[in-house]
């Protein structure tokens, strides 16, 4: 038993009689020996001072490195062997430090020193470099910190700090968003401004210090981050991220901006109701926004979105998707009669994209421009105008009155940059007693066009009744027609041949008489007479003797009574009439 006891002590004497005579410490490589001066003969820190550069007692600037050190006796040093710091991926440190010189009162940050991260508390301290929260961070790696200088701050002990442990991640701006930022250090916002200008040069504001430099002011700022992942130091921005402005099909964005260069207008001489300015300047934006999604700042601008495609703007009970005319309603009109009523409007405008910034400089917003300047333009016109018609021009003229409303709106509009492209009348809302005689006669108006529709029909029916009878007797009159052209053809061949035999009788007279006044002329007139009945009696085959005795007498008048006494005894006894005597 002695003898294991005088084992351990001889070990123990080995173990420790070097670091008490040699003053050896050993610092591994995931440690950082800070030492601590116990007492020294080059006097006491100044006042105010935590670590010493000039080997005074207390905290030591220089840190041990990993390794074996010699000289450092217990007796007047002690060490701290800390871990060294880590900052995982994804995440960033701040830092404050415990001495340096006073932050300077307009500012709020310790300058950024070159002091390798932090790491060489001694360049920190002998370049200028300040006591406080820091402009500088840490980002993600491993360092070597002499933490009785610095106060390293990660998310693992954020809480305890005072700090939201998501303030310490790596600040990320997501797609389609914009990061609108305020800065918490710099000089003081300039007067009438609302926002500082965009410095070059500090890389999307991760180069505090570069900032500073550059003349950045503190508050809200006219450069946006985009997205992205950024280390951003929390006690110096602050982030607020917004959706990207997107501007619609169909539609353009004005730009109106309150921050910027000093006001040019370039809209020219003829335009002399606003002004416009270039992009990056102070006021309206000449060039309008194309639909898409832009990154814009709207916290230092305004974007009007304008519709290029039509719109309808109902004076009426109805209103459109696009809401602008929410606050119109139907026109009340006063006629030339008297009458008091209402109309329905509809008007149909459009503003062209290049127009557009021009309509804003000049009235500020589409709704503005409907409330401002179409409402009076309109309701006015209509109300003028009814003046000089009736209720009736109205109702039965529609169309007249709708052409001279798009002819005149037209003119009055096109002042303002905006097209009409048309004026449309919709219901018209006469008192009710004139409506109501209005109806009356419209329903005799109706009847009378009834009855001329029912008689016309009953004429149709007459019509073809009659036509149905006349084909029904069509064919007896084809007969009859046809009976009577045959009557009429045989009645002119009668009279043809009636007078053909008539024309015979009198030709064949006449030359009977020519041949009887030639007989006289030549036999004398007794003679001739003789002769002809000799004749007949030759001709008719008369029996002259013995059947008549003839006597003697003076003149040969016997002869001739008796052939007559004989040619009349042969016609009564065959019953026949005797031949007339031709006529001379």
């Amino acid at each position: 038993m002695p003898a294991i006891i005088a084992f351990v002590v001889i070990v123990l004497l080995l173990m420790f009689v070097p670091v008490l005579v040699l003053g050896i410490v050993v610092i591994n490589e995931r440690q950082v020996g800070i030492v601590i001066k116990k007492f020294s003969f080059k006097g006491d820190l100044p006042a105010g001072k935590l670590i010493a550069l000039n080997g005074e007692a207390g905290y030591q600037a220089d840190t041990l490195a990993p390794g074996i050190h010699l000289g450092l006796w217990r007796w007047q040093y002690r060490i701290r062997k800390i871990p060294v710091t880590v900052v995982p991926q994804g995440e960033i440190a701040v830092i404050v430090a415990a001495d340096g010189t006073s932050i300077p009162p307009e500012r709020i940050l310790g300058k950024v020193v070159d002091c390798d991260d932090f790491q060489n508390a001694r360049a920190f301290l002998t370049k200028g470099g300040e006591k406080g929260r820091q402009l500088g961070i840490l980002t993600a790696g491993t360092y070597r910190i002499n933490q009785a200088l610095f106060n390293i701050i990660t998310s693992q002990n954020a809480s305890v700090q005072g700090i939201d442990p998501e303030n310490l991640k790596v600040y990320r701006v997501e797609p389609d968003r914009v990061g609108i930022v305020t800065t918490l250090d710099g000089t003081p916002i300039g007067a009438g401004e609302i926002a500082g200008p965009i410095v070059p040069g500090h890389d999307n504001f991760q180069n505090a210090q570069a900032f500073l430099n550059g003349g950045g002011q503190r508050g809200l700022q006219e450069q946006v981050l985009l997205s992205g992942s950024w280390n951003l130091n929390p006690w110096f921005v602050q982030v607020n991220q917004v959706p990207m402005t997107q501007i619609p099909i169909g539609h353009v964005g004005v730009v109106i901006s309150y921050v910027g260069k000093a006001h040019e207008d370039v809209s020219g001489i003829e335009f002399t109701h606003g002004d416009l300015v270039n992009e990056g300047h102070k006021g309206v934006w000449v060039a309008p926004l194309y639909p898409g999604k832009h990154p814009l700042n709207t916290a230092i601008m305004k974007i009007e979105l304008v519709p290029t495609t039509n719109i309808v703007l109902n004076w009426a009970m109805r209103t459109e998707a696009h809401n602008y005319d929410s606050k119109l309603s139907s026109i009340t009109v006063r006629s030339k009669d008297g009458f008091g009523f209402t109309l329905d409007v509809a008007q149909v405008i459009h503003v062209g994209a290049l127009d557009a910034p021009k309509v804003i400089s000049r009235v500020g917003s589409v709704q503005n421009l409907v409330d401002h300047v179409l409402q009076p333009i309109v309701g006015n016109y209509f109300r003028n105008a009814a003046q000089n018609y009736t209720v009736l021009d109205f109702l039965s003229a529609r169309s007249e009155r709708q052409g001279e409303a798009t002819n005149h709106i037209k003119t009055a509009i096109n002042q303002y940059d905006v097209q009409a492209i048309d004026t449309l009348i919709g219901d018209i809302n006469p008192p009710a007693e004139l409506m109501l005689t209005l109806t009356d006669r419209k329903i005799a108006e109706e009847q009378r066009k009834t009855y001329e529709v029912q008689q016309e029909a009953q004429n149709q029916r007459q019509q073809l009744v009659r036509e149905t009878a006349m084909a029904d007797i069509q064919q007896d009159m084809v007969k009859a027609e046809q009976g009577v052209n045959i009557a009429e053809l045989n009645a002119n061949a009668e009279i043809k041949r009636a007078g053909g035999e008539a024309q015979a009788i009198r030709a064949t007279g006449e030359a009977k008489a020519a041949a009887y006044r030639a007989g006289v002329e030549s036999l004398g007139e007794q003679g001739y007479v003789v002769l002809q009945l000799m004749q007949i009696v030759g001709d008719q085959k008369v029996r002259v003797v013995p059947d008549v005795a003839v006597s003697g007498t003076q003149g040969g008048a016997g002869l001739v009574d008796a052939l007559v006494g004989m040619m009349l005894r042969n016609q009564v006894n065959e019953g026949k009439a005797l031949p007339k005597t031709p006529q001379a």
